[in-house]
């Protein structure tokens, strides 16, 4: 069994997937060993995570997960734990494996209760109702789960679970939660689990690292039951720290590459102003160690800026002096609709391009943009996307609804449709490009959810691709975007992880606390 944690790099599956395991085992290994190596795993945790409970409550569904609940129920009963449990099935409906296990649960002695106790801090309840037995529908059909979809005890069960003070352990995933896309799939009136811990069972599963599914299962751990997981190919991978590097002492700022942002419109007619954006992307830039960093801010008034006067390090342009084909660059932070007449030049000509912003929401209105975009692939020119998710939902013409309702296959259709690396902002962001496994972020937290952040990742993205260098021989320069946007998003998230507790987080001080690839430490 491990404890998933953001510190390494782990093989995500999809329900499908999870299946093809399940029957591999099922069908290499004796009947009923797989229930009873799920029942044993639930039973170690759950002793690790409430050593004193005085009571330990097991709710189980009809379906296998039940059975798996049944079975950690009898082993805790043999083991001499205070157990109790409560079951949705009927014995005439229920499956062979899950069959034997509650006869194991009741020749132990284990209480089967109609009504759920009362559980104090301290206690141990362990959710088995439903697990991967519900998955999201495309259409708006309600999900019905195993067993009864009407039995009012569900939801009983359900709302018992998420109001007691005990320990919540969930058992392959919290009930109501849809393993590929981590969104809630219960309807008519049901709530969904929030677990404290989820034992993931076989495989992980993408649901509980996006969307909704880090605020509803709490710590994940992993165990699987003896079987090689790498029997069947990822799905998606649980992104992991960039590799460690060294910054050598013969090195110039040439080393390390230009970052060249474009953005930040000033006074508009409408009398807005947007031009901090642009600045912040710049500063996370220079903060994240590219060698140079220059601003072309898009500012229409006849005064404009030509120094940060915080960091006068950055390198002021004017657009019309800006020269996008010796820099990595980032367009569109703040951009506003001043952005739009540059989008055609830096399309045409920029190497490694970030679109971020208003420069999304522009492609997303202009078809000859969007053909721009997508020859720049046959043009061996690299292109990063970074939208948000209303932003994506513009560029792939749905709502924002539809985006969330499947992160990752949303991502993805971005990347194959513009033939682009695709960050899909949000919970457990998304890192896709066409031919890549998709990557989720662990890292990162609610911290985040203020204005400029976005802003930050842009830069910090900018500087890490113009970090790599040239392509290896071999080594697509697509390949290059998409590991500098993993590495990217994996430190933008981990600042925020790291950031001191009661102090609030703004997107200036996340940009601050970048440090370059290979640092000793914080820079500033």
């Amino acid at each position: 069994m491990q404890r998933i944690r953001p510190d390494q790099a782990h093989p995500l599956h999809t329900l499908a997937s999870t299946r093809a395991l399940e029957q591999q085992g099922l069908a290499a290994l004796p009947p009923h060993t797989l229930m009873q190596r799920a029942g044993a795993a639930t039973t170690r945790l759950a002793q690790a995570l409430a050593p004193h409970a005085r009571q330990v409550w097991v709710a189980c569904g009809a379906g296998h997960n039940g059975g798996d609940g049944l079975e950690a129920a009898a082993q805790l009963q043999r083991a001499g734990w205070p157990v109790s449990a409560s079951w949705l099935g009927q014995a005439e409906h229920a499956s062979a494996d899950t069959l034997n296990s509650l006869r194991r649960a009741q020749a132990a002695g284990v209480p089967l209760l109609a009504q759920p106790p009362t559980l104090q801090a301290g206690d141990l309840a362990i959710d088995a109702l439903l697990g991967i037995g519900l998955r999201a529908r495309a259409t708006d059909a309600p999900a019905q789960p195993p067993g009864p979809p009407t039995d009012a005890r569900l939801a009983d069960w359900i709302a018992h679970l998420n109001h007691s003070p005990a320990t919540v352990l969930a058992v392959d995933l919290p009930s109501g939660l849809s393993a590929d896309q981590g969104q809630p799939v219960l309807h008519g009136g049901r709530s969904q689990v929030r677990a404290d811990h989820t034992l993931s069972l076989l495989s992980l599963k993408p649901g509980l690292f996006t969307g909704q599914g880090r605020d509803f299962s709490g710590q994940v751990w992993w165990d699987p039951l003896g079987l090689p997981v790498h029997a069947q190919p990822a799905d998606a991978w649980l992104n992991g720290p960039p590799a460690a590097t060294v910054r050598a002492h013969a090195s110039h700022k040439g080393s390390f590459g230009d970052v060249l942002v474009i953005g930040g419109e000033g006074l508009s007619q409408r009398g807005l102003g947007m031009t901090g954006a642009a600045v912040l992307a710049a500063r996370a830039a220079l903060y994240a160690g590219a060698g140079r960093v220059m601003l072309a801010l898009l500012d229409t008034r006849e005064t404009s800026v030509t120094l940060d006067p915080v960091q006068p390090e950055l390198m002021l342009r004017r657009p019309e002096a800006m020269d996008p084909t010796q820099a990595t660059v980032v367009c569109g932070c703040g951009g506003g609709d001043a952005v739009a007449a540059w989008l055609p030049r830096v399309l045409r000509e920029a190497p490694r391009l970030v679109l971020d912003a208003d420069a999304l929401n522009h492609l997303a209105t202009e078809p000859t943009l969007q053909a721009a975009l997508q020859a720049r692939h046959d043009q061996h020119q690299a292109t990063v996307l970074t939208p948000h998710p209303l932003e994506a939902a513009r560029l792939l013409g749905c709502d924002t609804a539809t985006v969330q309702s499947d992160r990752l296959q949303a991502a993805q259709a971005l990347a194959d449709q513009y033939r682009s690396v695709v960050v899909l902002k949000g919970s457990g962001s998304v890192i896709a490009a066409p031919g890549q496994r998709p990557h989720l972020n662990p890292t990162g937290n609610a911290r985040l959810a203020s204005g400029g952040t976005g802003d930050v990742l842009a830069g910090l993205l900018g500087a890490l691709w113009a970090g790599t260098g040239a392509p290896r021989a071999g080594e697509a320069s697509g390949l290059l975007a998409f590991k500098a946007a993993c590495a990217a998003v994996y430190q933008h998230g981990q600042v925020a992880d790291d950031w001191p507790a009661g102090h609030s987080l703004t997107a200036s001080g996340l940009a601050a606390a970048l440090r370059p690839a290979g640092a000793a430490g914080p820079t500033g």
